[in-house]
């Protein structure tokens, strides 16, 4: 696909990572909102800008193997949700040692209200086998992709393919969506037009963009972005999946570094989790001290970060201010990030200083 000019103007807001396949951060200033806009939503391609015909397949073992179009997803009963999507790799950059992987620091994460049809009603037309055991999700987009699993080493010509649990992907109250609109819009080419999955609580690598092919399949699947990607390859334990995004908080204000006056400075932030509701966020400002608690709003919304503040009395002077998590499930934020080798999964306690004059 071509990159054009309103590609382009819609990537100038953003902090570019990669310039082809277009990798790029949200502003930080576009954490404040409760919802991202789209031209300040993170992006993350692992290739080019794909053709897109407009049409994807259901097939495997399915009863009622199908074509659907964007007109006959509109068709279908439409449900909007504001869903907080955050890249696997957010943060990879204060991992030590330093993993591989594209630079990520700490803002590949965004929300945006996504409409389309539910995976679990386009699902029920096609009549899944009950012997059925994941869904392969594969994308247009495919290149040249350097291999790092039991599939073999060396660069082949790969297509994006990630699978779901059955279970979950015909769960009506998972609430996955087949996306066709962001922020009230027609989706836009980096974000996945025609249509995408959107799988909230999951890390967003399941939330595969340029749909283009469904299979209910009776195997496990092992392709290279399933299992040789997008894995946590512990060094003192068996491997995990990167599945739901991990209970995190992060400070949108102050900014890192900023000068900031003496007196009464309302901390602001947000935190969330694929694990349940955020229960408590503490603030800590010296390396020692105790955790004070912040007031965490109520979630607007199930499957949304959440609003947190704190009135701080900044006296001058340099001052760190950490702030930690807890959700519903009892996950509490680390200090030290869960070192992996492909770097996923950083959820540890965000660290800043500010200068108060």
């Amino acid at each position: 696909m071509t990159i054009t000019d309103a590609i382009a103007r819609n990537r100038a807001a953003l902090a570019m990572i990669k310039e082809e396949p277009f990798n790029a951060e949200a502003p930080h200033s576009a954490l404040a909102a409760a919802i991202t806009t789209t031209e300040e939503h993170y992006v993350r391609s692992n290739f080019a800008l794909p053709d897109h015909d407009g049409t994807f397949e259901i097939g495997g073992a399915v009863a009622n193997p199908m074509t659907l179009t964007l007109e006959d997803l509109r068709a279908m009963p439409a449900v909007e949700h504001a869903v907080t999507l955050e890249c696997a790799g957010n943060g990879r950059l204060d991992m030590r040692p330093l993993p591989t992987g594209e630079p990520w620091g700490g803002y590949a994460v965004s929300t945006a209200r996504w409409k389309g049809a539910r995976l679990a009603d386009v699902l029920a037309q096609a009549g899944p086998d009950p012997n059925a055991v994941e869904l392969r999700c594969q994308g247009a987009d495919h290149g040249k992709y350097h291999l790092s699993s039991i599939l073999g080493s060396g660069d082949e010509d790969l297509t994006f393919v990630r699978s779901l649990p059955i279970g979950h992907a015909t769960d009506p109250a998972a609430e996955i969506l087949i996306a066709y609109e962001m922020n009230g819009e027609p989706l836009e080419e980096d974000h996945g037009a025609p249509f995408r999955l959107v799988v909230p609580h999951w890390y967003a690598v399941a939330s595969v963009k340029w749909l283009k092919r469904l299979d209910v399949i009776t195997e496990p699947f092992s392709g290279e972005f399933q299992t040789g990607h997008y894995i946590y390859e512990w060094p003192d334990r068996p491997f995990e999946p990167v599945t739901t995004m991990r209970v995190r908080a992060r400070i949108t204000d102050p900014a890192p570094a900023a000068v900031i006056p003496a007196g009464t400075y309302t901390i602001r932030g947000k935190a969330w989790s694929g694990d349940g509701a955020i229960t408590e966020v503490g603030l800590s400002f010296t390396g020692d001290s105790e955790w004070t608690p912040a007031l965490v709003e109520p979630p607007a919304g199930p499957y949304q970060w959440q609003e947190w503040s704190y009135d701080w009395e900044a006296t001058p002077g340099r001052h760190s201010i950490r702030a930690r998590a807890a959700d519903a499930a009892g996950n509490v934020q680390p200090d030290v990030p869960p070192w992996n080798r492909l770097g996923y999964g950083n959820n540890a306690i965000e660290l800043l200083y500010v200068d108060v004059r």
